[in-house]
């Protein structure tokens, strides 16, 4: 890495520079040559009217000889020109062999009274001149200078330029190998910096020293790093925390990701499997329970949790087993042994479904003698003993009968006969039974069904559940003047309602109502002769048929007892008879 930005940084360099100088070069020998032509056809021209002035002014030598002699001091060649352009005098050749001159530029401009100059190769002497000529009386004189001697010097100095900035270059690129070599080493640190944070190195630093850009860079990403290294620290001892917790649970857990492999498990869970947990091999060489895996696989496709019970994970054992999807995919099941509980709730109903059939015979005898003896009394105190006990005798046959009940729903031995039924014909059959109390007691009974599916239950056991609430709400919705039975189509359901306009539930009553014996108003519920077991009994009716039960309320303004059942597509034929 740091040999590949070393050589692409050199060759930046080495072209940026050499370019520069080779511009450079160029430009200025081109400026030099343009000074130095004309710092010598200045100086020409100078000489030229030294030469002028002494043509003009001369009374004793020749003019050959002053020609020679000009020619000499001014190391040019020299030539007097009359107006006819006549060559008078040369140094260099015969005057009178040589043409005419009135054409040549520069003497046309020094017959005009200017100084002319111009380059060319000689017709005379056949090698290239810088003419200067500048006028005189009646014509003009003129110096030549061999550009040979230019073309010399001029190589020279582009000599002296090349040799100079090939040295220079040399000097650059020495310079440039180093800033690249040194550029590309702390590169070199970065980049292996970054690898070694990528490979979990998170004690890796760049440590820069430098204050340019480089050197802020490396000071950002080694905060960076100790940010990182910190925030991990803190995710490790998270993590070694939440494993501590896991595994110190009674809960077996178990994760697995979206392959339905597993992640981790808790020691509780590993003793559960014959032969442990091994993390990342498929979930269904682990647990072999077709409802677990079925949670696990609801949890991964449809990302919401479930709760339910599995009794084949370990022979003999029950879990209670919920199971969540996790947020970057995968799954988490925790497994709750309620085998003690099962057995001490088995052994709960059993007694009680014991006692109460124990019970069933003598309180039997006892009413049957009461209402007996209640026949043929006659004194009125003694009557009044007697009701007293029938009315109890009574009252804990109810009692007997519905906790019977309850233990067989809870036990689940009692076998529902279940079938499509319509909801229309539910709610008929329910609010029939209270038509005689409705008119008695001048409430209005009114059935309100706008349910287009049927639904699948036990039509005796929702009979059951229908006429307790809608008694309940004869019996504790005082004031109210009208009662609605009714059935409304949800998304996967049907939910059948009792709704009464009396007095209202506190809101704080309403979360325990459906537990066995609570009661809202004790007093009246004994005067009523509720057992309350009567909402329990519906609770555990309508969840065998999995469905809920619940109950909303507002004082002074009545109260809504709901249940829902499953529902099902409404046949053709009903749909027509309805």
């Amino acid at each position: 890495m740091k040999t590949r930005v070393f050589l692409k940084l050199l060759a930046a360099f080495v072209a940026v520079i050499g370019s520069t100088t080779l511009l450079f070069g160029v430009l200025i020998t081109r400026a030099w040559e343009r000074s130095l032509h004309q710092q010598v056809e200045t100086a020409l021209g100078e000489k030229a009217k030294l030469f002028a002035l002494a043509v003009e002014q001369n009374r004793s030598l020749p003019l050959q000889e002053l020609v020679n002699q000009r020619a000499a001091a001014a190391n040019a060649r020299a030539t007097v020109i009359d107006a006819s352009g006549k060559v008078l005098a040369d140094s260099d050749a015969d005057a009178e062999r040589m043409e005419n001159h009135a054409h040549r530029p520069e003497f046309m401009a020094a017959l005009h009274g200017a100084m002319g100059s111009s380059m060319r190769k000689s017709a005379t002497v056949g090698v290239p001149l810088l003419y200067v000529a500048v006028p005189i009386n009646n014509g003009a004189v003129r110096l030549a200078y061999p550009l040979s001697s230019l073309d010399h010097l001029t190589r020279r100095v582009r000599n002296t330029i090349l040799w100079t900035s090939a040295l220079s270059f040399l000097l650059a690129i020495a310079m440039s190998a180093w800033a690249a070599q040194s550029l590309g080493t702390r590169l070199g640190r970065i980049v292996e910096f970054a690898e070694r944070i990528a490979a979990g190195d998170l004690t890796a630093r760049v440590a820069e020293s430098s204050a340019d850009e480089i050197g802020k860079m490396a000071a950002v990403l080694d905060t960076t790093a100790d940010r990182l290294q910190q925030t991990f620290a803190e995710l490790r001892s998270s993590q070694e925390r939440l494993e501590t917790v896991l595994q110190g649970m009674q809960e077996a857990v178990i994760a697995v990701n979206s392959e339905r492999r597993v992640q981790w498990a808790n020691g509780r869970m590993s003793a559960l499997v014959s032969g442990g947990v091994r993390v990342g091999t498929s979930l269904v060489e682990t647990v072999r329970d077709p409802d677990f895996l079925s949670a696990i696989d609801q949890a991964l496709t449809t990302g919401k949790g479930n709760s339910f019970r599995v009794s084949s994970i370990l022979p003999g054992r029950a879990f209670d087993v919920t199971t969540a999807p996790m947020p970057r995919g995968g799954a988490v099941a925790v497994l709750h042994d309620v085998t003690e509980i099962e057995r001490v709730e088995k052994t709960r109903r059993d007694f009680i479904a014991n006692v109460s059939h124990e019970l069933r015979t003598p309180l039997t005898s006892i009413q049957g003698y009461a209402e007996t003896l209640l026949d043929a009394a006659r004194d009125g105190s003694e009557r009044d003993f007697l009701q007293i006990i029938v009315k109890n005798a009574a009252r804990m046959t109810r009692l007997t009968e519905d906790l019977l009940a309850l233990a067989r729903v809870e036990s689940g031995e009692t076998s529902f006969k279940v079938h499509e039924v319509s909801t229309g014909e539910l709610l008929e059959d329910a609010v029939q039974t209270f038509r005689e109390t409705a008119k008695a007691s001048g409430v209005s009974l009114v059935i309100e069904d706008t349910a287009t599916r049927v639904v699948r239950a036990d039509p005796d056991a929702i009979h059951q559940v229908l006429t307790n609430l809608i008694d309940n709400a004869f019996k504790y919705a005082a004031g109210t003047d009208r009662i609605i039975v009714g059935a409304q189509d949800h998304a996967e359901d049907v939910e059948f309602f009792v709704r009464d306009f009396g007095q209202g539930i506190a809101s704080e009553h309403l979360p325990r109502l459906f537990e066995r014996f609570y009661r809202v108003d004790k007093a009246r519920s004994r005067e009523s002769g509720g057992t309350g077991l009567g909402l329990a009994i519906a609770k555990h009716i309508v969840r065998a048929h999995q469905g809920s039960i619940g109950a909303t309320s507002e004082l002074n303004h009545g109260s809504r007892f709901y249940f829902t059942l499953p529902a099902v597509a409404v046949p053709v034929a009903m749909k027509q008879h309805r």
